[in-house]
Order: structure tokens, then sequence, then C-alpha cells
């Protein structure tokens, strides 16, 4: 990927000043502090583009968002992290779609009180991926005493509330339960196996869980929480609490990178699996085949739409705005992030908000808005038809 101009990408410049402008007047304010993007096409990259506070409160003490402000990316690490590292061991033949948890968790195999017996047993890979699994939404796992290891024990015996394959419930457990997995097929932890396959390769410097002080310095803040000492405003410290009390590290959450990398990120999975940083060579860190199988749609309902690890447009069209392709694929966090790619356009767009940075009631009121408002514009921009 490089990064250039609107024209280059072949978008109309006037008309993508109408995205930025969107982050522009929204930016700045208690319910969107800071808003840092960029959009691409054809392997060059428009922006980024930077507006607002990486750190609002108090105001005093504010620090301007910068284009290397680093993001608690939120649930966008199902996607970047958890997923993709599901389809690279997938790729190298050690986990399959139809691989039973219970094979691989010893934990999860026993029956959870006045759970019907069998379910348990029948949950795959495939389920995890597509929420599908009959697992609940979440459970508090900073109520089980312990540390990190008890907690995610704990997540191993959350029942479930339906049979796999009949309900679609969007899961952190279930996203939680797949991160154990892979590390047990891999043999080493999500993050080292991710910087090993798949970040490093990529020239995604600064993505990664538990960020360095450097980095976490360069991060937006996030929602004000009591921790251990003193309470304050998160930075650099995830703010999803089963995160937190898994110690940071977990398949839902977690992740923290700045827009550039996660350009890089979506210019790869643009390109089939193959991609780098400006100035590196294009490494491939997956197949086209796998991108095209994790991509497809999955299961499709009336509001929602799921692929094998992504989310995808429902019946009803795609979350991030009105103008995009059915083939489109991407994901949201809830800090105010996304990430959206669209092969029909060949197009991606990352958006990048500390929106719960004053309160998360602020900040999800303002999202819907802000996001369809951006997206919209930006597919507009485009300077020509689809490419199918």
């Amino acid at each position: 990927m490089r990064w250039g101009q609107a024209d280059e990408a072949g978008f109309d410049p006037l008309r993508l000043d109408r995205a930025w402008e969107v982050l522009r007047r929204t930016a700045g304010t208690p319910s969107v502090p800071a808003a840092v993007a960029a959009v691409g096409r054809g392997g060059v990259g428009v922006g980024p583009r930077a507006f607002g506070w990486a750190v609002y409160d108090p105001p005093g003490q504010r620090v301007a968002a910068q284009v290397d402000t680093v993001f608690d990316l939120a649930s966008l690490t199902k996607v970047v992290g958890t997923a993709t590292a599901a389809w690279c061991l997938l790729e190298r033949g050690s986990v399959r779609l139809a691989l039973r948890i219970a094979d691989v968790l010893e934990g999860f195999a026993p029956p959870a009180q006045d759970e019907v017996p069998d379910w348990r047993s029948r949950v795959t890979v495939r389920h995890l991926l597509t929420h599908t699994s009959g697992l609940p939404a979440g459970s508090d796992l900073r109520r089980v005493a312990g540390g990190p290891r008890e907690r995610l024990a704990a997540a191993m015996r959350v029942p479930l509330c339906a049979p796999p394959g009949q309900r679609m419930v969007y899961s952190d457990i279930g996203f939680i339960l797949l991160a154990a997995v892979l590390e047990e097929v891999a043999g080493m932890p999500l993050d080292a196996f991710c910087q090993r396959e798949v970040f490093q390769p990529l020239g995604m410097r600064d993505t990664g869980w538990n960020p360095p002080a450097a980095t976490a310095a360069r991060a937006a803040a996030t929602e004000w929480a009591e921790r251990p000492g003193p309470g304050g405003y998160l930075r650099g410290v995830v703010h999803d609490e089963n995160a937190r009390a898994l110690g940071g590290l977990a398949g839902h959450a977690g992740l923290f990178a700045p827009v550039g990398d996660l350009a890089v990120f979506a210019d790869m999975l643009r390109a089939g699996g193959v991609g780098g940083a400006p100035g590196l060579p294009a490494r491939r860190v997956l197949s086209a085949a796998g991108v095209g199988r994790m991509t497809a749609p999955a299961v499709v309902r009336e509001d929602d739409g799921r692929t094998l690890g992504w989310q995808g447009a429902g019946r009803r069209g795609a979350p991030c705005g009105d103008l995009w392709t059915e083939r489109v694929f991407g994901h949201t966090g809830f800090t105010g992030t996304c990430l959206w790619i669209d092969p029909g356009h060949d197009l991606w767009a990352v958006l990048l908000t500390n929106g719960v940075h004053m309160g998360r009631a602020l900040g999800l009121a303002a999202m819907p808005a802000l996001r369809t408002g951006f997206h919209n514009a930006v597919v507009a921009a485009i300077d020509g038809p689809a490419v199918g």
C-alpha cells in the first residue's frame, strides 16, 4: 500500500472533502472527542486525517488527536486479531471449521448445571466465528476470584442458552474461548502469534495488546474507570472490563492500533491477502481463497449478517451506511471504532474515535449518524462505477 492523493485512488477530491467535513464538524465535542480516519482504493490510501482531542478532559490539559494517535480498538480485536489468527491456522491445517471446542479445551467439555448434556460437545470453531454457538453475549468475569487463569476457566463454564447453530447471539464469551482454542493449537499466546504471522510481516509496528509505555503515551483516552489506586481516564489500558479482568490479552477486546496500521491491514484484505506498509515489500499473510471464504456471507438475518469472523450486510444493508454493495464486510468497536471493506467498490475505510471518553451514553448515541454520514460521503466520492 502507498499513500496518495484522492484522484490517484479514484475519488473525486471535492466530493471526498465532504466526508472529511462530516468528521470536522462532529469531532472535538463531548460525544466524539476525536476522529481519525483514512480511506483507500486500488492500493492507494488517502489521508489519514485527524480531528478533535485525543484527551478532552480536563480542558486545561487537552491533547490534540494526531494521525499516529493509538486507539483502543475494542471489538475490532475480534477481526483484526482473533479471526485472522484462526484463518492463519486453518490455512496451515492446524484448525478446521468443524473442530469441536471440547476437544481442545478440557475445561469447556463438562456440561454446565441444568444444561442439555450434548450441546457443548457440538460447539465448533465455525459456531464461534459466526456467533451461533449458543453462548450468551457475556458474563461479568470481574466477579471471579483470582487472576486471568481463573477467570478464563470461569468463561469456559458459562452455560449455553441455546443449542449450537440455532440462534445468532453476538458473544464476547465466544471469542474469548476462540482465542483460548487458538493459543492451545498454536502453542503460544495470541499476541505473540499475531505479531509473528500478521502484524510484523505487514509492518503494523504499533499494533498489539497491552501497549508499551511509549505507545500508550500516544493513546486516545477512553472512559473514567475506578482501578486499584486512584481512578482516572483510561489511556493505553483496555476499556473493556472483561479484557482487563483477563490481563488485557483477550480474543474479544484489548487490541490497540493507529489508523495507519489498520489501513495496511484493510488494504491487505482488499488485495486478497497480500500487503505491506508503505516502503515495505508486499507479503502474503492469507491466501486469496482464505480471504474469499472468510468474508463471504455465512449467516444473514434481517438486521444483521455474519461471515466466518466478520460482520456483513443483513437483508436491510450494512450498518456502516446506505451505499455499500452486498459484498461489504467489516466490524465496529464499542469505544467508537470501525473498519469496513467493500470488494464491490474496491474500497476500504477506517474510522477511529474515542466516543466513550466522556461517557458511553454520549458516544453510543452519536455513533450511528457519524458512521453513516461519513461512509455515505466516502462511497459517494468514488469517481466511477463499482468494480463488481
